[in-house]
């Protein structure tokens, strides 16, 4: 027996749809299912297609999708109507979409028609297979749209949902959104149009003969199954409707608070009978459509305030400055209002100097954002006046506490502290005096791109006590180097500390040491750009802050890369501690030095020679530490000088004896050491040679 007579005999038939073609071929037993001529041959596309249901046809179309995306069998149910839309029969498919081939992003579906037997239409109970799928795809829908339009955040992200939105058997292929604007009709957004065809609609009467204004006159839906209902109805618009070649419509109202804002349109190219389930699914995604509208329209409003508030805040850098040049960014990423207390500033001052000011209010709200208006204009007055850094930040202290009240408990008055670096750049010397009210410490980069934190003198946060004082650090920037000021938003953003920070940013600004604006733009990409999720800290609490970031470099002439890294640090006599300081800094002078061995000698020499200065002087210490050469062949020098004429002199401790080896390491580790006599005093000094290797003088014993 034949597989033809076989497949005959099961009312069987073979079909081959070839998408890119637009043709369909059959075989006898397929074309007499679809009630065309039962005879093999080939038809077009639209000849085939009238044949199905619509409702069918676009939830077939959703499941051939799929088997095309998972490789698998597309499987359906199918009703087959007339020519006046009444149901024949229903037959099943199953079919294979393969590639069409090579270089083409089309497919050929091949497969099978059966007719399947269904109970007549009325009969009590009934619940066919098509109505169940359809009902179930109409709830997963309703479900993913609301939950999808509940996330958009803006009325551009909502118009995008209802945009890829696919409903269940009948997706438009128009849509636009309209709202109210006085009298008039306006298009928020569409699809399915270009915008030449936004015209006539986008400054329309309300009184016009049109479906969507009479729906926001009325607040009741228009639905129009043909082109005949839509001109009997409409006369006057049906020639701006009939161009875009469409055969249903429906008109929705967007209500929100009993209140009717716009209207909705979703256009059909085929015909859409608007059947009570149709209507219902429509009817739903409207109310959310008009929701989300609402809640974006209110966040957009928002959001544009809270910006324009932020711009008006922050201060332009104003002229340029004579041999230097200043970057800023600020990004305001902490709260919802998209609006915080992180500021940067920049003030001209009486004496020819340039002040560089930032700080960050506690909060990310609009009252941190006022508090740090306030603060930057009283720091503005402060500076003009002409006072030092310190005085400055003493002032600010006092004006601070003043605004807020520490025995309040309403969040709108209680108070609020504020952390501030101040700093006063002198263009001609690039000497800079700063002051720091508990804000993280200044970034110093060296003309050969190396990054160093610069430890400074610091005090307590604005406004915790209205007396604090500000003890100020002069540092000096060389040409060709570069200061950085930030808030800790920088730093701590995604998870990191103050540590696992700077460890994210010392690269970015080693590498990038030549625009100032790129640099400023690759600090702000590596916290908040797309790169900055695979770089997150080991903290569980990935906050987001604001950043702020100010940029100072002193311009030079001729700098050499191999220009020589230097630091230098006082060390008084009532300040012991700022040994540890002087450590640090040497580290992150040599924290790219080729032998780790010679960075802890060298950290070693330093604490002795500083610390007989303290224990064997009456005077303060002064350590300069410098490195010159290219990398794998520096020379390091380190000079701490102190007021004393005593000399140091070689001890030879006993076993048990707590100090005297400090020349006898000075000896071991150092390849060149010796004391110069100075007018009053004497400076002790040491180098050390990277190319060489020394072995470690106390194996096993741990330098640091």
């Amino acid at each position: 027996m034949r597989t033809e007579d076989v497949l005959a005999a099961t009312a069987t038939g073979l079909w081959r749809w070839d998408n890119g073609a637009g043709t369909v071929t059959l075989d006898a037993e397929a074309a007499r299912l679809l009630e065309l001529p039962a005879e093999p041959g080939d038809f077009r596309e639209s000849e085939v297609r009238s044949r199905f249901h619509p409702v069918d046809w676009n939830e077939i179309a959703g499941v051939i999708n799929v088997a095309v995306a998972e490789g698998t069998l597309a499987e359906a149910r199918l009703r087959i109507v007339d020519g006046s839309g009444r149901v024949l029969r229903t037959v099943r498919s199953r079919s294979k979409p393969v590639p069409a081939g090579e270089g083409r992003q089309d497919y050929v579906l091949i497969g099978t028609l059966q007719e399947v037997a269904e109970p007549p239409p009325g009969t009590v109970g009934t619940h066919t297979a098509i109505t169940g799928d359809w009902r179930r795809s109409r709830e997963a829908f309703l479900l993913d749209a609301g939950r999808a339009l509940a996330e958009a955040g803006s009325t551009t992200e909502v118009l995008r949902v209802a945009y890829s939105l696919s409903m269940p058997g009948f997706s438009p292929d128009g849509l636009a959104v309209f709202g109210v604007e006085g009298e008039r009709l306006t298009v928020v957004g569409q699809h399915g149009h270009s915008l030449s065809d936004e015209g006539p609609f986008t400054d329309m009467p309300l009184d016009t003969d049109y479906p969507a204004t009479e729906v926001v006159r009325t607040g009741r839906a228009i639905y129009l199954p043909t082109p005949e209902d839509y001109r009997a109805r409409y006369p006057a618009t049906w020639p701006l409707a009939r161009r875009f070649g469409r055969r249903s419509w429906a008109f929705l109202p967007l209500t929100v608070s009993g209140r009717t804002m716009g209207a909705w349109m979703a256009g059909f190219r085929h015909p859409v009978a608007f059947s009570p389930d149709e209507r219902s699914v429509l009817t739903t995604v409207a109310r959310m459509l008009a929701q989300a509208l609402a809640r974006a329209s209110a966040a957009d409003t928002e959001r544009e305030l809270s910006l324009d508030l932020q711009r008006t805040m922050m201060p332009s850098l104003g002229p340029d400055i004579p041999g230097m040049t200043v970057a800023a960014r600020y990004v305001p990423t902490g709260g919802g209002l998209q609006v915080g207390g992180d500021w940067y500033d920049l003030i001209p001052l009486p004496s020819g100097r340039i002040a560089l000011v930032i700080g960050d209010v506690q909060g990310h709200d609009v009252r941190a954002a006022g508090l740090m208006g306030q603060l930057r204009i009283a720091l503005r007055a402060y500076a003009s006046e002409g006072h030092r850094p310190d005085a400055v930040l003493a002032r600010a202290s006092r004006f601070l506490s003043g605004l807020t009240d520490p025995g309040e408990d309403d969040e709108a008055t209680a108070a609020r502290f504020a952390t501030c670096l101040y700093a006063e750049a002198d263009p001609e010397t690039g000497v800079l005096d700063i002051a720091r009210a508990g804000h993280p410490d200044p970034v110093v980069m060296t003309a050969d791109g190396t990054a160093v934190i610069r430890q400074t003198e610091g005090g307590l946060p604005l406004g915790v006590e209205a007396d604090a004082d500000y003890p100020t650090t002069r540092i000096v920037l060389e040409a060709g180097e570069t200061i950085m000021l930030c808030t800790d938003g920088l730093i701590e953003t995604g998870g990191h500390d103050l540590a696992s920070g700077w460890v994210r940013l010392r690269p970015i600004l080693e590498r990038h040491t030549g625009d100032l604006e790129k640099l400023a733009d690759a600090l702000v990409q590596a916290v908040h750009g797309p790169g900055s999720h695979y770089t997150t800290g080991p903290l569980p609490d990935r906050r987001e802050d604001d950043v702020a970031v100010l940029l100072l470099r002193r311009e030079g002439t001729g700098t050499s890369p191999a220009a020589p890294r230097r630091t230098a640090l006082s060390i008084a006599q009532a300040e012991p501690e700022r040994i540890s300081t002087a450590r640090q800094l040497l580290r992150e002078l040599l924290h790219d030095w080729a032998d780790p061995d010679q960075v802890d000698a060298a950290v070693l020499l330093l604490s002795e020679v500083a610390t007989n200065v303290l224990v064997h002087t009456d005077g303060d210490a002064l350590m300069v530490a410098q490195a010159t050469g290219t990398p794998g062949e520096r020379c390091l020098r380190v000079d701490v000088s102190d007021g004393s004429d005593e000399l140091p002199h070689k001890r030879r401790p006993g076993e048990m004896a707590s100090s005297g080896r400090g020349l006898v390491l000075m000896e071991m580790l150092a390849h060149k050491w010796g004391v110069d006599p100075r007018g009053a005093g004497k400076s002790i000094w040491f180098e050390l040679n990277e190319a060489e290797h020394p072995e470690p003088a106390f194996p096993g014993l741990d330098l640091d």
